[in-house]
């Protein structure tokens, strides 16, 4: 076998991949993710976001590469050759269960794609790799899906970890936006070892990394605010999620041969029988517009869960709307994404004196200015919006008093079929 090889990245310039990682690179399961775009429907609005979850898996095993060999001439760390294959590779791997198109069909009601990881790494060609090359499928998921037990879990899913260094990075590069501009160096550079809550050598950081890390967490937020949530890429998002529903509940489409297509193929098999017409319209982008678009701001802190929460409830409301406004079923859709945890933080600090504190909660407010307004930039990030296909005339306040209504009153609305708004 080749010691390794050298692949050329647009982000890091060169990554090299060691013999095991050659081992499962070319294996149907990893090749997949060429063909998954990282940003899902963001491309329709910038058209430079069409870089796939294959580069990203990538760049996050490379920086994997690069935290590890800062760690270990630091003598912060010192892990075995086989403890560094398995981080290398839950890094590599840590999107392989990813749905096509970004998170969309998670927020749809599929299982998250952290738990559809286990049918790649258990069975197949890439499972027969992972034995030859001494890796356990057991402990790459543990990793994967943040419950590892290692001193370096924290790597691969944690505050701190190189999918956000490699997503933030690679998403505002490819996308063309300064907003996800973070210094990567000093964060690798910063990183070290030492005692979690429960006294356990854990991933930590120094505090000389503080302003790094602070840049990262502002550089989320603002690619939320201006990327992920752009209202045009909510709209396709709208449609695909109600798309591929459809496509389910009618037999069409199985939710376990969604697990292991790609973008391209998804629409193929989508427009294929497709008597809504969106499939056709995200093809063409012909989007639903905006009917309603109001800052989170602008309502009372305490809106319910559901319309992030629930997309069978989200669903049967939208369909009621529909009616309610002259429009049919599929021709509005409501969305309120959430994401409460946007800057939350749980690692330790070592601080310059060598004391450790915990970055979580209070330690975090007074170590951090960010923490401080986590909540309101979480709702200057978020958007309640109503997206319609075709002319409709929907009330804003009616729909600001009904995401405000508890899910139980909501539903029996629904089910009694009582007006909405």
């Amino acid at each position: 076998m080749t010691a390794f090889e050298v692949v050329r990245d647009a982000l890091w310039n060169n990554i090299r991949l060691d013999p095991a990682a050659l081992a499962v690179v070319d294996t149907p399961a990893v090749q997949r993710l060429r063909y998954v775009r990282q940003l899902g429907h963001a491309f329709l609005v910038y058209p430079g976001a069409t870089h796939s979850r294959f580069e990203h898996a990538l760049g996050a095993y490379h920086l994997a590469r690069r935290a590890l060999s800062q760690l270990e001439d630091a003598g912060d760390a010192r892990p075995a050759p086989a403890d560094r294959t398995t981080l290398t590779l839950a890094a590599l791997l840590h999107d392989i269960g990813h749905y096509p198109f970004s998170h969309a069909l998670e927020e749809a009601g599929l299982p998250r794609h952290e738990a559809v990881a286990e049918r790649h790494l258990a069975r197949g060609e890439l499972a027969e790799r992972l034995e030859e090359v001494g890796a356990a499928p057991a402990q790459l998921l543990a990793l994967i899906r943040g419950g590892g037990r290692e001193p370096l879990a924290g790597l691969v899913a944690g505050s701190l970890d190189v999918d956000k260094l490699d997503y933030l990075s690679r998403d505002a590069w490819m996308c063309g936006v300064p907003y996800g501009v973070i210094d990567v160096d000093r964060l690798l550079m910063s990183l070290t070892v030492a005692a979690g809550p429960d006294g356990r050598p854990t991933l930590a950081l120094h505090e000389k990394g503080l302003a790094a890390l602070e840049s990262l967490l502002f550089a989320k937020y603002q690619m939320y605010r201006n990327v992920y949530w752009h209202h045009a890429v909510r709209s396709a998002t709208a449609m695909f999620k109600r798309l591929v529903r459809s496509a389910i509940a009618a037999g069409r489409l199985a939710a376990d041969q969604v697990a292991v297509a790609t973008d391209d193929g998804l629409i193929h098999d989508l427009m294929h029988a497709d008597t809504s017409g969106l499939a056709r319209g995200l093809r063409e982008r012909r989007l639903a517009k905006r009917a309603v678009d109001l800052p989170a701001t602008a309502l009372p802190a305490d809106a319910a869960a559901w319309p992030a929460e629930d997309p069978d409830l989200q669903e049967r409301v939208e369909d009621r709307l529909a009616g309610e406004v002259g429009l049919e079923p599929g021709e509005l859709f409501l969305d309120f994404p959430a994401k409460p945890d946007m800057l939350a933080l749980d690692l330790p600090l070592v601080q310059r004196d060598g004391t450790v504190i915990q970055l979580a909660g209070a330690d975090a407010t007074a170590q951090l200015g960010l923490p401080r307004v986590a909540g309101e930039l979480h709702r200057s990030a978020r958007r309640l919006r109503v997206f319609v296909l075709g002319s409709a005339t929907v009330q804003a306040d009616a729909i600001v008093r009904l995401v405000m209504l508890p899910r139980e009153e909501v539903l029996e609305r629904v089910e009694q079929e009582r007006s909405l708004l």
